[in-house]
């Protein structure tokens, strides 16, 4: 069985979880009913990057294949991953006023964690997580939604340090760094630790590559807004999300061109 295949077999009992939670809690038979079709259709979609990075962090970490106890628990954080993309991809859409978008299954994150990790000496750990990703991710949204403000647009407000400052939000921490730092706390990476006579804090270290790749990822998320066939970006429209936006594109334009 390949990876992904053993990844989305879990979805499978995560899924039943869910369910029988929301109907445990009296839902009309509609309701649960459309919860389903709702996890389903958002859940299966996606290429499963960041739930797959959680894992695969684990065992890295691990030196080793995890057995099946450390396996589940890895795919249960993986999937909570994904049910926080989906939120924020969805969310994201909608303040661009694109006509296609995912459903919005987000509390179902902390329902999951409670439900299968609040026994473990990291739950606070992994909370924490995902509360600072989810802040810091809507730290950008207001970034981004207050420079698109209309009526407000003005070309010399627009810069490259921006763009950075935007990009670091949008994408380093949920797309990067929080699928490794989950796998770091499954296993239990310190805070910090002494390494040849110097203190290293491990989290700081996952943080800075995460931070270089950012910039690529979000480059090219611009570029194929305005570029890419709608069936590539999997939108009807394109470019909603980079209208009146600080985007690579308008930024490197900017930058090139002259007055005159």
């Amino acid at each position: 069985m390949d990876h992904r295949t053993k990844f989305e077999g879990i979805w499978i009992r995560v899924r039943s979880e869910l369910m029988d939670h929301v109907a445990s809690e009296g839902m009309l038979p509609e309701a649960v009913e459309w919860y389903g079709k709702n996890l389903e259709y958002n859940m299966t979609v996606g290429k499963l990057d960041r739930g797959l990075s959680v894992v695969e962090t684990a065992q890295i970490i691990k030196g080793e294949e995890l057995d099946d106890n450390k396996y589940y628990k890895a795919a249960v954080l993986g999937w909570a991953l994904e049910l926080l993309g989906a939120c924020l991809i969805v969310s994201d859409d909608i303040m661009d006023n694109s006509m296609t978008r995912r459903g919005k299954p987000y509390y179902a994150i902390y329902y999951l964690l409670k439900k299968q990790l609040c026994h473990t000496p990291y739950y606070v750990d992994l909370l924490e997580l995902f509360h600072d990703t989810t802040y810091q991710t809507e730290m950008d949204q207001l970034m981004d939604m207050t420079t698109a403000l209309e009526g407000n647009f003005d070309l010399n407000r627009f810069s490259l340090d921006k763009h950075c400052l935007i990009v670091i939000y949008k994408t380093a921490f949920c797309s990067f760094y929080l699928p490794v730092a989950l796998g770091m706390c499954l296993t239990g990476a310190p805070e910090s630790c002494m390494i040849e006579g110097k203190t290293v804090e491990p989290y700081k270290v996952a943080l800075s590559t995460p931070l270089l790749l950012r910039e690529y990822f979000q480059t090219q998320n611009d570029f194929f807004d305005f570029s890419a066939p709608p069936d590539l970006v999997g939108k009807i429209q394109v470019g909603t999300d980079i209208e009146n936006k600080y985007s690579w594109c308008v930024n490197i334009a900017l930058a090139l061109v002259t007055p005159e």
